[in-house]
């Protein structure tokens, strides 16, 4: 799975230490990602490596080990269960103290799972406790759900008893309409992260054989504002990409509402009528915002094609988890080993 994953086109590929591995092979996961990262060519894929929590005696020899034997092809940390800005200052301090003693100028990022009730709470401290490192927060569903103690055993699913029922209607008939457990947690994330300038991930769909599940998951988070989400089968990957890189029918009527809004301003309007909708000065930072993210997908592919990965942590992304995570691509796929 290490070797096959810097292909598999996600824009990050997260190595895994934490869930993905069992207590008695965590010393010789740590070697084989050690190893990975040394001898494979990661150049097509930012590259993120998921430590063990800061509650376990694994967490310190995570990072020292890995980051003095094979740091300078880690792009970010991912530090599960975040709960304070403690968490994200110890992290920051020890690999502060790892790169100045190895010399090594390039610094790691940091991004960090919100995937308990305390984290959730201090959501807006954590993205605050290192603007000179954090990059991104991942919403952990299933860690979340166990938290909050919710009854429920899917992980990113909908459940169909988060739902209204309606009134009986004219026929006396009554209807169900399913709601989204996780809406106010995506939400949180997604205001806290774009207030701080971080960007949002959305985390893994458990189900990868139901495509149709997973879409939906992918497409609510895109309308929320997340850059990308999780894939913890290669499968999901091509899936996360479509949903997170602006369609061409999006693109197009972005660059109509620029064209239309430019004319307005040339004839002395602030506001224009497009397709029978008000188009204004709101409009157009929305379109703007788009294209732009559309730009640094397509300079990714660039890269990509060179078969270059840029040094510049994650720009918007692609994660996958469950196999083994540069900063460009709107979609996000954490691979993990």
């Amino acid at each position: 799975m290490l070797e096959k994953a810097p292909e598999l086109g996600a824009d990050v590929v997260m190595l895994d230490l934490e869930d993905a591995v069992a207590p008695d092979d965590k010393e010789q996961a740590r070697i084989n990602i050690i190893e990975a990262l040394n001898d494979l060519d990661w150049s097509r894929c930012s590259v993120s490596m998921r430590i063990n929590g800061l509650d376990t005696h694994y967490c310190y020899r995570d990072i020292v080990e890995v980051v003095e034997e094979a740091g300078q092809h880690l792009d970010t940390i991912m530090i599960p269960k975040a709960s304070c800005a403690g968490d994200i200052q110890f992290v920051a301090t020890l690999l502060t103290q790892i790169e100045d003693a190895t010399r090594r100028k390039r610094r790691i990022g940091i991004a960090v799972l919100i995937e308990t009730a305390m984290g959730m709470v201090n959501c807006d401290e954590i993205a605050r406790a290192c603007p000179e490192r954090m990059e991104a927060m991942v919403f952990g569903v299933a860690d979340y759900a166990a938290s909050v103690q919710s009854h429920t055993t899917s992980i990113g699913g909908a459940s169909p008893h988060y739902a209204v029922l309606t009134d009986p209607d004219s026929t006396a008939e009554r209807h169900l309409h399913w709601g989204d457990q996780w809406h106010y947690a995506l939400s949180q994330i997604a205001a806290v992260c774009r207030a701080r300038g971080l960007r949002p991930i959305d985390g893994p769909f458990g189900d990868f054989n139901d495509v149709d599940g997973y879409l939906a998951s992918a497409r609510r988070a895109a309308v929320l504002g997340y850059e990308g989400k999780w894939a913890i089968h290669p499968s999901q990957v091509p899936f996360a990409n479509e949903v997170f890189t602006p369609d061409a029918g999006l693109v197009e009527k972005s660059h109509r509402i620029i064209a239309a809004m430019q004319e307005a301003t040339a004839n002395g309007k602030g506001a224009v009528s497009l397709d029978g909708r008000l188009v204004d000065a709101a409009s157009i930072r929305m379109a703007e915002t788009l294209l732009a993210k559309l730009e640094q997908i397509e300079a990714r592919e660039q890269l990509r094609a060179r078969g270059q990965g840029g040094d510049d942590h994650w720009a918007p992304l692609s994660l996958a988890e469950d196999l083994a995570p540069h900063r460009i691509r709107e979609p996000t796929l954490t691979l993990t080993t």
